[in-house]
């Protein structure tokens, strides 16, 4: 863990370092993807079943056995506590309403010259979730991805999720069908990108990949954009928690292994205007990982990645976040919304000292899937808009025409485009 202040006279050479620090394997995978890729293009069917077999372990007899069943979403609902069941659906409740919400409306400007312009919206005819089925299981990924594409109106919602074995995890088929998925396939890695974007003789292509994954389903998103839309290439998670003195630093160290227990390469930061709670929320973090059940990717994560940074006021600390651009914020200070005000770039806030950032990850309502690695500076979280694409429109009378097609030849005629010239002159009244 990294200990910086801003006091100090190396502290940009330090900062900049901390900016600049790899957090993920550099080995290539660009070309095993491409290979993996070409053999779904080939193969279709067969290259999936051959890829599950070599990857995921388990080898169904044919690309039928592939797709999960509603009798088997039925069992797998059955088992699980009511208890449960219930907060999946109060969080997938609190999803719909925020992104129902975010939803535009179409655009109708007349125009004083006798035109009308317009922006229509309309949603995605198929969209593709990618769900991770490695480290961990995550029905709060399935309701994030798949709940806006619901909202949006999109047709067609597929999902793919490795099966290790040939079992799938119960909650994860819940959210599938709390979030109205209509087709689940066992189906992992850049295999199941490559079956999303072109096609095979069982799943059918998509418009839109969305979903975290790893280093090759990151890959892979990224070689079939353009053939379809992607969310983005996701990185690992990451956390910085603007905190004064007056916090519990328990609650802190708590929020930044919130962070550090998602994989090694997670990143925490904590930024304190105090000192001696920077102290003591260190010490916080070493006594909460021995009792942590990831205590062994959280420590790794925590002492290679992490860092606390001590700075002489909260305008430093809000200049340091925009250089960050981190994926979470937490702003735990006496005026959360003022410090918030004075950041520019981040995935998501969190605002007060009773807000921690697990709460968005499941409950609160926003999107949790959010740009890492700070590309925050320049994107924004999954929402519907990613699951919607805007026309405008143009309608013109002939006085419309006549009022502004001059202008449009003349700068047709300029830039030597003649057909496009005449296209519009030709409509105009003639001078007598």
């Amino acid at each position: 863990m990294r200990r910086l202040s801003t006091a100090d006279a190396g502290f940009e050479a330090a900062f900049a370092a901390l900016l600049e620090a790899p957090r993920e394997d550099a080995a290539r995978v660009d070309a095993a993807v491409a290979e993996i890729i070409a053999a779904v293009r080939a193969g279709g069917d067969r290259a999936l079943l051959d890829f599950t077999a070599r990857f995921d372990g388990h080898a169904p007899e044919n690309a039928a056995k592939l797709r999960v069943t509603p009798d088997e979403v039925d069992e797998a609902v059955a088992g699980i506590a009511p208890d449960l069941m219930a907060a999946l659906d109060l969080a997938a409740t609190r999803i719909e309403r925020f992104h129902a919400a975010q939803m535009p409306e179409d655009l109708t400007l007349p125009d004083p010259a006798g035109l009308t312009l317009g922006m229509r919206w309309t949603p995605l005819d198929a969209v593709g979730v990618y769900v991770p089925g490695g480290k961990a299981a995550y029905p709060s990924s399935v309701l994030m991805n798949a709940l806006p594409a619901r909202v949006a109106g999109v047709r067609r919602v597929a999902m793919c999720v490795p099966a290790p074995g040939g079992a799938l995890n119960p909650l994860v088929l819940a959210a599938a069908r709390r979030a109205e998925v209509d087709e689940i396939w066992r189906v992992g890695g850049a295999q199941a990108v490559a079956a999303l974007a072109w096609g095979t003789e069982s799943i059918a292509p998509v418009d839109r990949i969305v979903g975290p994954g790893n280093a090759y389903v990151a890959e892979a998103k990224r070689q079939v954009f353009g053939r379809v839309g992607i969310d983005s290439i996701a990185g690992p998670s990451e956390v910085v928690v603007l905190a004064d003195g007056a916090n519990d630093p328990r609650h802190v160290a708590l929020d930044l292994l919130a962070q550090a227990e998602h994989d090694e390469s997670a990143q925490s930061i904590l930024v304190t205007d105090d000192a001696g709670f920077a102290d003591a929320t260190a010490a916080a973090v070493e006594d909460e990982l021995r009792d942590l059940p990831r205590r062994a990717i959280a420590g790794e994560s925590w002492r290679r990645h992490g860092a606390v940074i001590v700075v002489r006021d909260w305008a430093e600390g809000a200049a340091l976040t925009d250089r960050l651009a981190p994926e979470h914020l937490q702003v735990m200070v006496a005026d959360p919304a003022a410090l918030f005000a004075r950041v520019r770039h981040a995935g998501a806030a969190f605002l007060g000292r009773w807000c921690p950032e697990a709460l968005g990850d499941y409950a609160a309502g926003p999107n949790h899937v959010l740009p890492t690695g700070r590309t925050a500076r320049f994107a924004s979280g999954l929402s519907v808009f990613d699951m919607l694409k805007r026309t405008t429109w143009v309608e013109a009378s002939e006085a419309g025409l006549a009022a502004i097609g001059p202008a449009a030849v003349a700068l047709a005629e300029a830039e030597g485009l003649g057909a496009h010239a005449a296209s519009v002159a030709a409509r105009l009244p003639r001078r007598l």
